[in-house]
C-alpha cells in the first residue's frame, strides 16, 4: 500500500482511482497527474517504485493544494464566512442547508436530532 503525502492509497486498484483517495484529488485532476508523470493509469498502484512515489508527492506538493492544505482553506473560507457575519456563515453557525435547500421537508440530518414529524392514528 503506497503512501502518497501522508495517504494510504490501495495498492491492488488502477492508478487514477487509487489517486481519488487522496483529498482534492478527483477523476480528472488523477487523470492530468499521470499524463504529466508518464504513467500509465491502468496500472496497479502498488507496481509504483519508490522513485514514481517521490516525483508524485513533489508533483501533487509543488502544483496542487491537497490533503491538509486544502482542508485548512476551506475551514478558513468557512469562519471568513461565519466572522463577517455573511448569510452563508449564518447558515454554517447553525448548521443548517447553506445552498438554498428547502428545509420544511427533508434537510433533517443536518438541523440535528430526529423529530417525530407526525404519528399515525389508529
Amino acid at each position: 500500500m503506497p503512501r502518497v503525502i501522508g495517504t494510504d492509497i490501495p495498492g491492488n486498484k488502477r492508478l487514477e482511482i487509487s489517486l481519488r483517495y487522496i483529498f482534492g484529488v478527483g477523476p480528472t485532476l488523477a487523470r492530468k497527474i499521470c499524463d504529466d508523470l508518464g504513467f500509465d493509469v491502468n496500472m496497479r498502484a502498488d507496481k509504483l517504485s519508490q522513485d514514481d512515489i517521490a516525483r508524485l508527492n513533489s508533483e501533487l506538493t509543488a502544483k496542487y493544494i491537497v490533503e491538509g492544505d486544502l482542508r485548512r482553506q476551506i475551514q478558513n473560507n468557512i469562519k471568513r464566512l461565519v466572522s463577517i457575519h455573511a448569510y452563508r456563515g449564518q447558515r454554517h453557525r447553525t448548521g443548517l442547508p447553506v445552498r438554498g435547500q428547502r428545509t420544511r421537508t427533508n434537510a433533517r440530518t443536518r438541523k440535528g436530532k430526529a423529530k417525530t414529524v407526525a404519528n399515525k392514528k389508529k
